[in-house]
């Protein structure tokens, strides 16, 4: 059976941009599953935010806001010793998996949303539990509130999401977003960067046929 895998981090920019193309496609091939492996783009940085690197993320940010249409808030890189860490956010991502792998994707749009557009600190742990579960429970989902974190806490899902980071380690990919197609257990690349859905379509179309 053939499925895509989104290499991915909630807390990557262009993968904020390129949510709504990959929306698009998914939503056009229903019978093909999504399968989300974190990417830990900034994963146990240890460092807080200076204004250097602030200024060099916003200006970064508006050209994906111009390439997407995409609403960014300052607010996101202003929070008070705010630490620029992704491993938290794929952490969510990756309990979201554990709890309900069918609306996993959801949670990971949600917390994209709620930290670029809402300008929330994604890298705390109620913040991450509170969008999580609002997005279960949007899907039809009832997951608690403190359910929800204690998946988030518990040892299995830091050590999966380890693990996610060392897979996409292992395939060598360093750029975020990235989308592969997998058929008959080989991997084939559809994309490596944002690109607009009719792209993605004419590249996956292209895969689809030379499986067959």
């Amino acid at each position: 059976m053939s499925k895509l895998i989104y290499i991915a981090d909630p807390m990557c920019s262009w993968c904020y941009g390129f949510g709504p193309e990959l929306t698009t496609l998914i939503n056009g091939i229903p019978d093909t599953p999504l399968e989300i492996v974190l990417g830990g783009l900034r994963a146990y940085n240890p460092d807080l935010m200076d204004e250097k690197l602030k200024t060099s993320l916003l200006a970064h940010w508006g050209k994906v806001g111009e390439a997407s249409g995409l609403p960014f808030s300052r607010d996101a890189l202003s929070h008070p010793n705010f630490i620029y860490d992704t491993e938290p956010a794929c952490r969510a991502v990756v309990a979201a998996r554990v709890l309900a792998p069918h609306a996993t994707f959801d949670v990971f749009r949600a917390i994209q949303h709620g930290f670029y557009a809402e300008g929330l600190d994604t890298t705390k742990a109620d913040v991450l539990a509170k969008i999580s579960v609002d997005a279960l429970n949007k899907a039809g989902i009832n997951i608690e509130f403190q359910e929800f974190l204690d998946a988030w806490s518990s040892e299995e899902v830091i050590a999966v999401t380890n693990q996610d980071f060392q897979q996409t380690q292992r395939w060598g990919v360093t750029g975020f977003p990235t989308l592969v197609f997998e058929n008959a257990g080989e991997l084939h690349l559809v994309t490596s960067g944002f690109v607009r859905t009719e792209a993605l379509v004419e590249r996956l179309q292209a895969l689809v046929d030379q499986a067959s």
